[in-house]
C-alpha cells in the first residue's frame, strides 16, 4: 500500500528538518507542493517527480498527491513549518476519504514560530498565541477579535503572514488592535527569512513595530506585560524568580 506523508519541512534548509521528514522525502518517489517550498529542497533531492501548483490552489495540490499515493507512489506533499500549523495536513485528511486505501502519515517540522524564536533568544517560554494576518481564509473580524482577546489576556503574541503585496498596512493594523489594551514600550521581535537567505531579525518596541514594512517571510513576535530585552535576546520570564522567593501561584 502507498504511503503519502505530510511532511513539514521547516524553514526549508536540510539541517533545520526532523531526520524523519528527511528520510521519508528520500524514501518517495513523488513529491508534491506549493512551488516555493519545492524548490527549496529540490536541489538536494535529486531525480524524482514533482507535483507543484501557485498558491491558492491548495485542493488541487492535495489531490494530486492523494491521486499519486492511490496510483500506488509513495508520495510526500512539502508543508513549509510544520504540516500541521497552517499546512495542509488539515485539508489532506478533509480530503482522503474520497481515496480510499490510502494511508496518511503526517510529520511534523519546526514551525516559524520556534525557528524565529529561537534566534530572538526565548520569547515564547510562557503561554503564547499564534495569530495569521491572512484574511484569505478567515474573516478580518474574526482575526480583529482574536488579536483582541490575546492582547487583553496578556499572551505574547506570534504573528503569521503579517503583509503581502495585496494586504499592505495588515501589521500596522494589528498593532494597533494591540496598542488598546498593551503599553507602546512592550518588547517585540520580528525576524525575516528564518534559515534562508537574507535572514535578519530586530527588537523593538510596539510603537516602532507599528511603523514597520513585513511580507510574507517576516514573523513578528509581540511580547506580554513580562517580556523584557536582556542584552541582545527577547525573553519572557516564566516565574522561576517568583518560585525561589516563595511568591509562586503554585500550590
Amino acid at each position: 500500500m502507498a504511503v503519502l506523508y505530510v511532511v513539514g519541512i521547516g524553514p526549508g534548509k536540510r539541517e533545520m528538518m526532523t531526520a524523519e521528514a528527511e528520510k521519508a522525502l528520500e524514501r518517495c518517489s513523488v513529491i508534491a507542493g506549493y512551488t516555493v517550498y519545492v524548490d527549496l529542497i529540490k536541489g538536494w533531492l535529486g531525480e524524482k517527480e514533482y507535483l507543484v501548483t501557485p498558491m491558492r490552489r491548495e485542493r488541487e495540490r492535495c489531490a494530486m498527491a492523494l491521486a499519486s499515493a492511490a496510483g500506488g507512489k509513495d508520495t510526500a506533499m512539502v508543508c513549509s513549518g510544520d504540516s500541521g500549523v497552517y499546512g495542509m495536513a488539515g485539508l489532506i485528511l478533509e480530503l482522503l476519504p474520497q481515496y480510499p486505501g490510502v494511508k496518511v502519515t503526517v510529520l511534523p517540522g519546526v514551525t516559524a514560530a520556534l525557528a524565529g524564536g529561537a534566534l530572538l533568544g526565548a520569547p515564547l517560554t510562557h503561554d503564547f498565541a499564534v495569530i495569521s494576518l491572512s484574511d484569505c481564509l478567515t474573516p478580518m473580524e474574526k482575526i480583529k477579535a482574536r488579536l483582541r482577546a490575546a492582547a487583553e489576556a496578556d499572551f505574547v503574541i506570534c504573528l503569521y503572514n503579517p503583509s503581502s503585496k495585496r494586504r499592505q498596512g495588515y501589521l500596522g493594523m494589528a498593532c494597533a488592535v494591540i496598542l488598546e489594551s498593551q503599553p507602546p514600550e512592550t518588547v517585540c521581535g520580528i525576524v525575516r527569512n528564518i534559515g534562508r537567505a537574507g535572514q535578519s531579525m530586530e527588537i523593538l518596541s510596539l510603537e516602532e513595530l507599528a511603523g514597520r514594512e513585513a511580507d510574507m517571510f517576516t514573523t513578528v513576535y509581540i511580547g506580554n506585560s513580562q517580556t523584557r530585552k536582556i542584552g541582545d535576546y527577547m525573553v519572557t520570564p516564566r516565574g522561576y524568580a517568583a518560585q525561589e522567593s516563595g511568591t509562586s501561584f503554585c500550590r
